[in-house]
């Protein structure tokens, strides 16, 4: 930043399922607003809604529903890997055109 001022930016915390799912529990019995619960354990509200949502989405059994965790991350997983050989091929044609035109 050419002007000196700093600009705090926030770190993206990365939480345990298993802290996740509790956050959901208390969220869902302890009787408090939502926004004291996230206050208390130094999330956001949002971040609440969202893991209850993606709770109840790992829950329920309905295929034709919103991705599951566990799916998300194989998608993810199988993106990359897409990307990866995607790169290897464009590779592979273009060095195949290199040496079919020396060969001219």
């Amino acid at each position: 930043m050419s002007s000196g001022v700093q600009v705090a930016r926030r770190k993206n915390k990365r939480f345990t399922p298993e802290f996740k799912a509790e956050a959901v529990r208390m969220m869902r019995t302890a009787g408090k607003p939502v926004a004291e619960i996230a206050k208390d354990i130094g999330v956001s509200e949002q971040s609440l809604y969202r893991w209850a949502r993606q709770l109840g989405v790992d829950t329920k059994a309905d295929p034709s529903g919103a991705l599951t965790t566990s799916e998300r991350e194989e998608l993810t997983r199988l993106r990359r890997e897409l990307r990866k050989v995607e790169q290897e091929r464009d590779f592979l044609k273009k060095t195949a055109a290199y040496f079919a035109s020396e060969n001219r």
